[in-house]
């Protein structure tokens, strides 16, 4: 069956979540790469297809540029009034959060997520009159750029040597209720700004020198194309977790590799790395903690701590579980987090111990069923592949990964 019993304690949070958001506005953003790629035209296409299903729809702040294609669209759509500030003898003209919460439509349109607003406004940010129109029962249509994304900042600086002063915090496409990547090829791009449909022509050949170089336009797409889908792997999760759904849904991949304070988890992780880049996967490094009498030497806590570190640094998550079998806490995240496939180490200690105290590999191949199994063994950092289960062994060896990747020590990194 595909569908079990959901946590009770998680069902309950859950609902309670849901019952909070259904008195807030919804929020949906248009997401995109790089400004030009259609943002705004998608947002107003999409406010008139709302419009003509009957759905109250009303224009807070739209810019466009001077587009006339984009102009067109805000025909016949009700447009709130700006508010107009003085500032250093410039006149601006801002977007009147009181009198949108005043008119509270059912859809109100705020373009430019990012904004900062004029000195003396209410709220320093946009993003922030936004969120105070979501709690008020009003619901927002915004856009966004990939590089104006916190996380991002500093590696959207790395990649086109351009620092981007205005951010937005990435729990808002967290609170998002629907996010639609609007994405457009790099020459198709470069093409619109060729045309003057992005910047008037003196701008656009400056900025396809700088910012909108095509190598530039390349990555900063995939980083769009990476946050969204990050974002619908949550809402998988979620879904799954609501659902109580156990089986491995093959939608991409992620790995989990288990790690202790055995020297040879170094080989572990690099073997898990390889295979995430190659794979383009999500990874995550798992330490189990056994309740022991023993406590774990100085020199075992530290090597741990070092090995954890070291996984986070080439990008896995880390993750340290406790529980009393390693393999069972290890098969049950392993689904929880929609795994596909887990790599633990060759056991290293003699085959009596399998047979007196139990081989946690083996319990891992058997427990797997549709997740994928690797073992590392000897001094190769290949691994060999166990498929839905298969209990052979590695060349060389006995089924025990307790050596290389279960071993009890003080948590060096979050706990789950």
């Amino acid at each position: 069956m595909n569908e079990g019993r959901p946590d009770p304690d998680q069902l309950l949070q859950r609902v309670r979540e849901v019952e909070e958001r259904k008195r807030e506005g919804q929020l949906k953003i248009f997401f995109g790469a790089a400004p030009g790629v259609g943002k705004t035209y998608a947002m107003l296409e999409a406010a008139r297809q709302k419009k003509r299903e009957g759905v109250e729809i009303v224009v807070g702040l739209v810019e466009t540029h001077g587009r006339k294609e984009t102009e067109a669209l805000l025909e016949k759509l009700e447009v709130l009034p700006r508010r107009n500030v003085e500032y250093r003898g410039a006149l601006l003209k801002e977007f009147d959060l009181d009198n949108a919460l005043l008119r509270k439509p059912a859809v109100l349109l705020v373009d430019e997520l990012a904004h900062t607003n004029a000195p003396g406004s209410r709220h320093k940010k946009r993003w922030q009159d936004i969120y105070e129109l979501l709690g008020a029962g009003i619901s927002v249509y915004s856009t966004v750029n990939v590089q104006h994304l916190e996380s991002l900042n500093d590696v959207v600086a790395q990649i086109t040597g351009v620092s981007v002063r205005e951010t937005v915090p990435d729990f808002l496409l967290d609170r998002a209720d629907e996010i639609e990547l609007i994405d457009l090829p790099p020459d198709d791009l470069l093409q619109r700004m060729k045309e003057g449909k992005v910047y008037m022509p003196e701008q656009a050949a400056a900025a396809i020198e700088n910012f909108f170089r095509k190598g530039n336009l390349i990555a900063l797409r995939e980083l769009a194309l990476r946050r969204t889908a990050d974002r619908v792997d949550d809402q998988m999760q979620d879904y799954r977790q609501d659902k109580g759904i156990k089986a491995i849904w093959p939608a991409g991949e992620r790995i989990l590799v288990c790690v202790g304070h055995n020297p040879r988890s170094i080989r572990l992780i690099h073997a898990a790395r390889r295979l995430a880049a190659g794979l383009r996967a999500d990874w995550v490094a798992v330490h189990v903690e056994a309740p022991s009498r023993v406590r774990s030497s100085e020199r075992d806590i530290k090597q741990l701590g070092d090995h954890m570190r070291l996984a986070e640094s080439l990008g896995a998550e880390t993750v340290v579980l406790s529980g009393q079998r390693m393999s069972e806490e290890v098969i049950t995240y392993a689904r929880s987090r929609n795994v596909s496939r887990i790599i633990v180490g060759k056991p290293t200690h003699a085959r009596w111990k399998d047979k007196l105290f139990g081989s946690p590999l083996d319990e891992i191949v058997r427990g797997s069923g549709d997740i994928d199994v690797y073992v590392i063994s000897g001094d190769s950092a290949e691994p060999h592949f166990h498929a839905n289960g298969d209990a052979r062994r590695a060349p060389g060896g006995n089924a025990n990964g307790h050596g290389a990747c279960f071993l009890s020590a003080p948590r060096p990194a979050q706990r789950r």
